[in-house]
């Protein structure tokens, strides 16, 4: 199958965006592993794919492809993309555009020719509504990872996040500790992991190790 595709970033969170809405896009998740590769594919943190509304309530439906190919409810940065990408790919001028994902409908503005805001909701704490399975009352917890007890704050901004504050963010083996959580049994759809040092109120240093990708330069939806 050939198809048209944009090459962009934000942050250097960077994605590669498909037009679904002028071509018939059917991709498996071995296909999107394919493409993701950064030596044999194109190379991307996500995969998004801007296809035709299916209510009356949305301008266009947007779903979201990791790079091990598992499709998710939320992005943040990809969705400033998106919403650059729409216009300038001529399928919408509105200065508003509503966009259906997994996690539900979100609000994409265009400030300028090339900036984008995204409204991605309220934050949730409840435990059904991450998904996790950890004892306590929350919204922080106390899990055990390689032999270390971690305190964590659980949060959904659309996506599940784990959040760990930190005192020197540039020393954390994000890799490993990333992997351990992201994957952990307490998350049953898995989960990104936040490292958070917050050198003032209005200053925080954030790295995040986002499930089935890995570590990416930037997470929209971590940073909120």
């Amino acid at each position: 199958m050939k198809f048209s595709f944009s090459k962009m970033q934000a942050l250097g969170n960077d994605f590669v965006v498909i037009d679904g809405v002028n071509q018939d896009i059917h991709l498996s998740a071995e296909e999107v592993r394919r493409l993701s590769d950064r030596h044999r594919g194109i190379g991307f943190d996500q995969l998004l794919l801007v296809q035709p509304p299916m209510t009356a309530a949305e301008d266009f439906r947007y779903r979201i492809f990791n790079a091990d190919g598992g499709e998710v409810g939320q992005c943040g940065n990809g969705a400033r993309c998106v919403a650059r990408f729409i216009r300038e790919q001529g399928l919408s001028d509105k200065p508003e555009i509503i966009v259906a994902t997994m996690a539900g409908l979100m609000k994409l503005r265009l400030l300028t020719t090339d900036t984008a805001s995204v409204s991605l909701g309220v934050p949730r704490f409840k435990a059904e509504e991450i998904p996790h399975r950890l004892s306590g009352l929350g919204p922080s917890y106390s899990m055990e990872v390689a032999g270390a007890e971690k305190e964590i704050l659980a949060v959904n901004v659309g996506n599940p996040h784990a959040v760990i504050r930190v005192e020197d963010v540039s020393r954390v083996d994000v890799a490993k500790i990333g992997a351990l959580i992201a994957v952990h049994s307490a998350f049953p759809e898995g989960v990104n992991v936040g490292f958070l040092e917050i050198e003032s109120p209005r200053h925080l240093h954030l790295r995040v190790f986002e499930r089935g990708v890995g570590e990416t330069e930037a997470c929209g939806s971590g940073a909120c």
